[in-house]
């Protein structure tokens, strides 16, 4: 496994990411002004179900690359890199995250399978995944092993950050709804933290 340094890297950057505003964080937040506490906290551990798999089957194909070729191996660190560059300029430039849309029907189905499948169908999620985790395994290591603990520490903050949001939904869509400088600086420190860590990675 990775050493401590590299560890406190990970976590420092997995939290930035876990709290700063985005597409699931907002999905939880619309499914709890929808359907109340009961059904934010379903939709939360669906989206976390729904991460898992991604983390596994992201944990597979890196498997498989690694058990070829090192090369390859170097090739997906430093596209993840790339990756991270991009979605970190990419978060800094975009327009300030509004209040959630209100989208989600009352009959929408169980948040809980409907949260899985819209984890689970987000190719974005799957990139993110394959970008961020390769950047703290240790390849000379089993990678499975790897993947399954990173993914699941990433994952679980994630969860964790959304049970904040289902149980403060009121005040926190009042906030990202009025608060300019609030929303601006949640997405700073998001674009700020993928450009450090894609930085980091392309330069050791």
């Amino acid at each position: 496994m990775m050493d401590r340094a590299h560890f406190l890297i990970f976590l420092s950057a997995a939290v930035v990411l876990a709290i700063s505003p985005g597409p699931g964080l907002i999905y939880v937040l619309a499914r709890s002004l929808k359907g109340g506490r009961a059904a934010g906290l379903a939709s939360s551990f669906g989206t976390a179900a729904g991460g898992m798999v991604h983390v596994v089957a992201a944990g597979l194909g890196l498997s498989a690359i690694i058990a070829r070729s090192a090369s390859a191996f170097l090739a997906v660190k430093y596209l993840g890199a790339a990756y991270l560059l991009y979605l970190g300029i990419r978060t800094l430039l975009a327009r300030d995250m509004v209040s959630p849309p209100a989208t989600i029907e009352r009959d929408a189905g169980s948040p809980l399978w409907q949260g899985m499948l819209t984890e689970i169908l987000n190719p974005k999620t799957a990139l993110f995944f394959l970008a961020f985790i390769p950047q703290f395994v240790n390849h000379g290591s089993p990678l499975m092993p790897q993947f399954l603990v990173l993914g699941a520490i990433s994952v679980t903050l994630n969860t964790m950050a959304d049970i904040a949001v289902v149980l403060a939904a009121g005040s926190l869509e009042r906030r990202l709804s009025s608060s300019v400088i609030w929303r601006r600086r949640q997405r700073q420190a998001s674009g700020a933290a993928l450009i450090g860590l894609g930085s980091y990675v392309a330069l050791s």
